[in-house]
């Protein structure tokens, strides 16, 4: 399994060593930018402090001023402005691929689903997976991230600029991730669904559990792959050594940690666990992107606070489950429980 794990990974040869970089500029956007003076801090004391207002106005953080340009294709292609607006024009127009399902009769209330890729997932992935959803009379609202496909710059070949050496960029775009799929919720209630979920997988898991806890209207989350800490991923991950290599020059796990605190999801477990939602948690038993034990560290938080939850655990690795078989059995999982929960 691990030999697999580890084919599939490297087999993207375009990854890219990139220079540390504090990224403190992105602040300035923030809401909380406003209330913090530097007064002679060096970059690392000015950020940490920046994810420590963060997280406590989180609500601040996370919040928006809901997009007025609203535009559905006749080839069910959503765009919009983001709310939050970036140095690269492709990146500051959303664009989100509709699955609506089939009216069938008597059925009542609407239900809708925004689903959330994985880091560096084309434009055509995750589509089989909301095209099944809107056969189980759920319609799927299926986001591309920030930096990937659609949105991605001119000069990039991977969506290196949603998670990097950038620490900065890497909170500004989880940021604009989750306000875009807040502004996509925004869409689905003006279309009259009135049962909301979401379902994200890998760092799509990371932006639906952020998305989840700072969002009410979301009724049932589906994470798939999870994790406590955003830092402890690109720290520890397959996928992510590239990354490590210039991050460990410059830091180590722990100020990693608190660089990255407003992004990690263990810091709103209870924001989270209040809202009362229903979540499946799936991870994998031989993951060496999300390692196993960081899944575990999740769930038994959360199971601490008796939110009802379902956790499925796969025999594979986090490249793999997206190959026959697992990914039937994860689309399986998936599938049944928006079926019955939503």
């Amino acid at each position: 399994m691990e030999a697999w794990e580890n084919r599939l990974c490297f087999r993207a040869t375009n990854r890219v060593v990139r220079p540390f970089e504090w990224g403190a500029e992105f602040v300035n956007s923030w809401p909380v930018a406003a209330e913090i003076h530097r007064n002679g801090h060096g970059d690392e004391a000015y950020l940490i402090e920046v994810n420590r207002r963060a997280t406590e106005a989180s609500e601040s953080f996370y919040g928006y001023a809901a997009p007025r340009d609203f535009r559905l294709s006749d080839d069910n292609l959503l765009t919009f402005s983001s709310p939050v607006e970036t140095p690269w024009d492709e990146n500051n127009k959303v664009h989100a691929q509709w699955f609506p399902a089939s009216p069938r009769k008597g059925e009542r209330p609407r239900r809708a689903v925004v689903v959330l890729p994985h880091w560096n997932a084309p434009a055509g992935a995750h589509i089989g997976l909301a095209k099944g959803i809107s056969k189980l009379g759920i319609s799927a609202l299926r986001l591309s991230l920030p930096y990937h496909d659609f949105r991605m710059p001119g000069e990039l070949r991977r969506a290196d600029y949603a998670v990097s050496s950038n620490i900065g960029r890497t909170i500004d775009a989880t940021r604009q991730a989750v306000i875009d799929a807040r502004a996509c919720l925004d869409w689905l209630e003006g279309q009259g669904y009135e049962r909301l979920g979401i379902v994200g997988t890998s760092l799509g898991s990371c932006y639906a559990f952020l998305t989840a806890t700072h969002d009410p209207r979301i009724r049932v989350n589906v994470f798939n792959h999870c994790s406590a800490w955003f830092g402890d991923v690109v720290w520890t991950g397959l996928s992510t050594r590239h990354i490590r290599e210039t991050l460990e020059q410059h830091l180590d796990v722990a100020r990693l940690r608190d660089l990255w605190r407003a992004i990690s999801p263990v810091c709103y477990i209870d924001k989270f666990a209040a809202l009362k939602q229903k979540s499946l948690f799936l991870y994998t038993r031989y993951d060496t992107t999300f390692l196993p034990e960081f899944s575990r560290q999740v769930v038994a938080t959360i199971a601490r606070t008796g939110v009802e939850h379902k956790v499925v655990v796969l025999p594979c690795g986090h490249y793999t489950l997206g190959e026959f078989p697992f990914k039937y059995v994860a689309g399986y999982q998936i599938c049944s429980f928006l079926a019955r929960n939503l």
